[in-house]
């Protein structure tokens, strides 16, 4: 039990210090134009399993402790289905399953995503992808407000020069790597720290 009070404190503490940081730079970031989106994705090669391997922290995923996972796949409608799942603090399995919009066709790369009962969600876009790794090996998403961020990976873990890259990226996009925390996972990092200190 100590144990988990320590990760859930350590956890507590590294959100807090990025909330702050959020909060910092927010003012700057909304006043700035969208990130850009990359110039084409292929929604096709897109679907599938991803890994979360750092975020900004959002209150939607303070649950989660290790194991966070987005699975697309195109419903009937021809939207993106999405389902997330991570397991939480307490060994259970958090999720929940939401639909993506594609919001602008010349790209396919920015997208409303909506989950049912969450508040907020206009229909206006809030899922950029900004950047693709070699073979769609990883992903880099954000929002247009830059207030939130995601890197995602068809594995469990990354090479030090798919790290690099994604470092450049999420830099390209207007953001800071220490607002960005690891993301544990089985089979890869254990730990919960500003990417930037990686």
């Amino acid at each position: 039990m100590r144990i988990a009070l320590t990760s859930a404190f350590r956890r507590s503490a590294a959100t807090a210090f990025v909330a702050l940081a959020v909060t910092a730079v927010s003012s700057a970031t909304a006043a700035a134009a969208p990130p850009t989106p990359v110039p084409s994705l292929d929604l096709d090669r897109y679907l599938g399993v991803w890994h979360q391997l750092a975020a900004v922290p959002q209150p939607f995923n303070l649950a989660c402790a290790r194991d966070t996972t987005a699975t697309y796949s195109l419903d009937e409608r021809g939207d993106v289905a999405v389902h997330n799942r991570c397991h939480t603090w307490s060994g259970g399995i958090d999720e929940i399953r939401g639909t993506a919009t594609v919001t602008d066709p010349a790209t396919n790369a920015q997208l409303n995503v909506s989950f049912p009962g969450v508040p907020g969600q206009d229909g206006e876009t809030n899922y950029i992808v900004t950047a693709l790794g070699p073979e769609y090996s990883w992903a880099l998403v954000t929002s247009p407000s830059r207030l939130s961020g995601f890197v995602l990976s068809r594995t469990p873990t990354l090479d030090a020069a798919a790290w690099d890259d994604i470092h450049t990226a999420i830099e390209t996009a207007g953001q800071n790597t220490c607002l960005y925390l690891t993301t544990p996972t089985t089979g890869g990092r254990a730990d919960i720290a500003p990417l930037c200190a990686r």
